[in-house]
């Protein structure tokens, strides 16, 4: 059964998209922990990070570098963190999140609830620096 991400790839469910190459896609985490919260996959779907293939991981991780340099100069921050965490989707994914503080990037912080509007925003304004 395909992922949620898998769903998204193939158009079946909507997304804030950010950045989208032929093996790669950004979009918005539509349970942010701060502004700007994007996730980043590949279009494969792979389980587990690690189990991607060498090429794919380091092609995900310079697509990555490329969003999370266009989310640092759309959202002020003091950096980009980066964590590969969670299991609640079967499909390798990485997390950008701007932050001021480490405490920020704390994954288990209660999520913000954010509009479609708000999003769209976000990503629009994001998606300008790409």
């Amino acid at each position: 059964m395909a992922s949620i991400f898998s769903k998204i790839v193939a158009g079946e469910i909507p997304c804030h998209k950010i950045a989208e190459s032929d093996d790669y896609l950004a979009f918005l985490d539509i349970n942010p922990i701060v502004k700007g919260h994007t996730l980043v996959i590949p279009k494969m779907e792979t389980d587990y990070i690690f189990d991607l293939e060498d090429d794919v991981l380091g092609g995900l991780m310079v697509f990555a570098k490329k969003v999370a340099k266009a989310i640092d100069q759309a959202i002020p921050s003091k950096r980009i963190g980066l964590m590969v965490v969670g299991t609640e989707v079967p499909h390798a994914h990485i997390h950008l999140v701007p932050f001021q503080r480490e405490s920020d990037i704390n994954i288990a912080k209660p999520k913000m609830t954010v509009s479609q509007e708000d999003l769209a925003a976000v990503a629009a304004s994001i998606r300008a620096f790409i």
